[in-house]
């Protein structure tokens, strides 16, 4: 018995190695479908993020313009970044990506205890980034859309100096959160004493009355305020914040709700806000980061020297909501659910064809090499046979 104990070891230890010869000559190189499934999968890096499928089903039809974000950013020209931040969208984390994060050749000057860094152009005193952290709430705390587009150009530029830089590119960025985690964090932020009381709101030349824009609370902030009494405020603007800030106002007659009926006013705000979200330079998704880099990168050919990490633990996941509760929030905040699908599979479908573009470049290029690198192979075997026929003719002269 024990002398059949070795024999029958060598036995299997033959026939694994039988077995293993047989099937590199049967299913050789990487095209065997058995031998892929036994290697370990390579991570990743864009895999997406909120662990929705890599792969998904788009539901709106954007054309090859829509899709492709390159733009030609001369930042040692005239061009100007502009960063719309919508509240409690993860915009202060992007932010200081955008002043503390970009690999430039002359990087922003941040000095330890001030909020504001100094983004320079290469060689000039002028910023070409107009954001909270380059140059502060110029255009009033959060300005949204309606706000940036009007002011931004007279904020950089004097009339003298606007004729004479006529070509100035304005490229607008943001940052979109899911609808009810920005709800609910932007009730957090409320609860703790938040009150963006040094927002304008200006719209055609003036902010809002406080009948059209009225106060959901008495005292100096809403502070300690519930979840119930935070979505029973009707005039909370929380509520539809995201199209809001992305939308022309003026259209609708700004903050005054007398101008058209409330169902034609809702249909001109969110079709507003997809038009300008779809036309602005980039957007990215808090849900996204990796992605939302990737897209900048090659969005703006500028590269980050630290990649950004996603977190999933924040205020807003940990508050506990019942499914009634949710549905209220997701009903109070339509319009935004609504332009977050939008966004949402914009942004998925510009990642994939950018990826994609990505590919075809890098197999164009390969392909490119090994032309380069035949071509070179033929010449030098015609040099070598060129070499050979000189060697034998002159032997045969020498023979002679």
């Amino acid at each position: 018995m024990e002398e059949r104990a070795p024999r029958l070891l060598l036995a299997l230890l033959l026939l694994c190695l039988f077995g293993a010869l047989a099937l590199q000559y049967v299913c050789p190189g990487s095209r065997c479908q058995l031998l892929r499934a036994l290697r370990p999968p390579r991570a990743d890096p864009y895999r997406a993020e909120d662990e929705s499928p890599a792969r998904f089903v788009p539901r709106f039809n954007f054309s090859a313009r829509d899709l492709l974000r390159r733009v030609d950013f001369n930042i040692k020209g005239d061009d100007l970044m502009v960063f719309l931040h919508i509240q409690k969208t993860g915009g202060t984390t992007f932010g200081r990506h955008l002043v503390r994060n970009i690999q430039l050749e002359q990087p922003c000057e941040c000095r330890a205890g001030q909020k504001k860094c100094t983004c320079h152009r290469p060689g000039k005193r002028e910023t070409w980034l107009f954001s909270r952290f380059s140059t502060g709430w110029s255009c009033g705390l959060h300005a949204d859309w309606t706000e940036l587009t009007n002011c931004v150009p007279a904020v950089v530029d004097s009339k003298k100096e606007a004729k004479r830089r006529p070509s100035r590119n304005f490229y607008y960025i943001t940052i979109l959160r899911d609808p009810v985690s920005r709800y609910l964090s932007e009730w957090r932020h409320v609860q703790r004493g938040a009150t963006w009381k040094a927002s304008l709101h200006v719209c055609d030349g003036r902010s809002p009355t406080t009948e059209e824009l009225p106060s959901c609370y008495t005292g100096d902030d809403w502070s300690g305020c519930s979840l119930t009494e935070f979505m029973d405020c009707p005039y909370n603007l929380a509520n539809n914040r995201q199209v809001r800030m992305l939308s022309d106002l003026s259209l609708v007659g700004c903050y005054n709700l007398s101008v058209m009926p409330e169902e034609q006013r809702n249909k001109v705000l969110l079709d507003s806000a997809k038009e300008n979200l779809k036309r602005m330079a980039f957007f990215g998704l808090t849900e996204f980061q990796r992605k939302t880099q990737y897209l900048f990168e090659k969005t703006f050919n500028m590269n980050f020297i630290a990649p950004f990490t996603q977190y999933n633990s924040t205020r807003a996941s940990s508050v506990e909501i019942d499914e009634q509760t949710q549905n209220q929030i997701e009903t109070l905040n339509f319009l935004d659910m609504e332009l977050y699908d939008y966004a949402k599979d914009l942004f998925l479908q510009r990642y994939q064809y950018m990826r994609q573009k990505e590919h075809q470049e890098a197999r164009r290029k390969r392909q490119e090499q090994r032309k380069i690198l035949k071509a070179k192979q033929d010449r030098n075997k015609e040099q070598s046979d060129d070499n050979s026929t000189t060697d034998y003719i002159g032997n045969v002269e020498r023979w002679r």
